[in-house]
């Protein structure tokens, strides 16, 4: 391991399943927000991830970031995780094993930092624990829950009374394997889940992330009842309940739903609204860089997460507090960690049209508890600046690889 001016400097091979431009959501961003402190400071950072490339992201034509390696191949493909036989199970295991002893002789790590590795080949952290080398986990989601049951060797193996590991190294990959050792998480609500299923070990801690901090927040601005929905177009958004609580607002209220995705949830949600005579009122929107996020919250009034499952931990509440956005949201996931109701946002149950309608309201009627919210939405955004995050990463790492 290296030392520069600040410290030991370990070698650092991160593995995950996207990375932007191609990624899906803020599991990514963060993840790459962490790498480029890394390289700030001096860490040899190398990025393996899938081959998976996002149509939005390739006609934007935007670079990808240095040492990054889209070579590993993905049980999931088009939003779903297809059957396939043995033969091609273990033609893609063998694939990305010999992808990843190519990089572990190439770049000879220090440290491996494993990120989103739902339906990856669970193998990989197999072999880096054979290979004795330290291992961070960063666990944003509830991969090691789902993981496993779509790991297709996994279940090509599971039926073996014994031996799982000389066969799957003779098949040319590793047993499966979960986290262990340094594991991270966002929330304690991600880690009430993780706990309760055993799906990690003892000696986790949660290290909540945060959001890059402007220079200034965007200026008040008279209601004018423009609406924002941001992020990925999936069904567990809920977006479709704010484009219903629309028929229940005064026609000047609209809506832009800003998001990639699923476009059979982009589709449902313009049906919806047609059907309830509000298609005029409904603006699609595909997703934009971060570059974009502050003329975009200029131009609106208020965010409306209304997500319906449990989310580990929604950063974009966050994001638009710390432009000074007010928010309503529900707080069914790890957002209710930093969610205040009539302090920082107005919360509103899961599924509720009508409570949307009611809480955009109150917006709409009452200038000072849109102040209000912004001025405790500045504060709850200082206190999760994604530079605490990134040391408490690094601090880890750098831990690991002393170990």
């Amino acid at each position: 391991m290296r030392t520069g001016p600040s410290g030991p400097t370990p070698r650092v091979l991160a593995i995950s399943s996207l990375y932007p431009p191609h990624h899906l959501g803020g599991y990514e961003l963060v993840h790459r927000g962490v790498d480029e402190r890394l390289r700030a400071a001096g860490h040899a950072v190398r990025v393996l991830v899938t081959d998976h490339a996002e149509a939005g992201a390739v006609e934007r034509g935007l670079p990808d970031d240095p040492d990054v390696h889209r070579e590993l191949r993905w049980y999931w493909r088009d939003h779903a995780f297809p059957a396939l036989t043995a033969r091609e199970t273990v033609r893609l295991e063998r694939h990305n094993h010999r992808v990843l002893r190519r990089h572990l002789a190439e770049h000879r790590p220090d440290v491996v930092v494993f990120w989103a590795m739902g339906g990856m080949s669970l193998s990989l952290i197999g072999a880096v624990t054979r290979a004795g080398i330290p291992a961070v986990f960063v666990v944003h989601d509830r991969w090691p829950i789902y993981g496993p049951v779509f790991d297709r060797f996994r279940r090509l193996l599971r039926p073996l009374p014994r031996g799982r590991g000389p066969v799957a190294r003779a098949l040319g990959a590793d047993r499966p394997g979960m986290p262990g050792g340094v594991v991270l998480l966002n929330s304690l609500r991600l880690a009430d889940e993780l706990v309760r299923t055993r799906s990690i070990p003892p000696g986790w801690r949660v290290l909540s992330p945060g959001v890059p901090l402007p220079d200034a927040p965007v200026p008040e601005r008279p209601w004018t009842g423009r609406l924002l929905c941001l992020g990925r177009l999936d069904h567990r958004k809920g977006v479709d309940v704010v484009v219903d609580a629309l028929a229940r607002l005064p026609h000047d209220v609209s809506l832009t739903v800003v998001g990639g995705g699923d476009e059979r949830v982009a589709a449902d949600l313009r049906r919806r609204a047609e059907d309830a005579g509000t298609g005029d009122r409904l603006e699609l929107r595909p997703a934009v860089d971060r570059s974009a996020l502050p003329t975009l919250f200029a131009e609106h009034d208020a965010l409306v997460f209304p997500v319906r499952w449990s989310e580990p931990f929604g950063l974009v509440p966050l994001e638009a507090m710390s432009f000074g956005l007010p928010v309503v949201s529900t707080d069914v996931g790890g957002q209710a960690e930093y969610l205040d109701d009539g302090d920082n946002a107005l919360v509103v149950p899961v599924d509720d049209p009508a409570a949307v309608a009611s809480a955009v309201a109150r917006l709409a009627a009452d200038p000072g508890l849109g102040s209000r919210l912004r001025s405790g939405g500045l504060r709850t955004a200082a206190a999760h600046d994604e530079r605490d995050f990134q040391a408490g990463v690094e601090a880890a790492i750098v831990r690991a690889a002393r170990r």
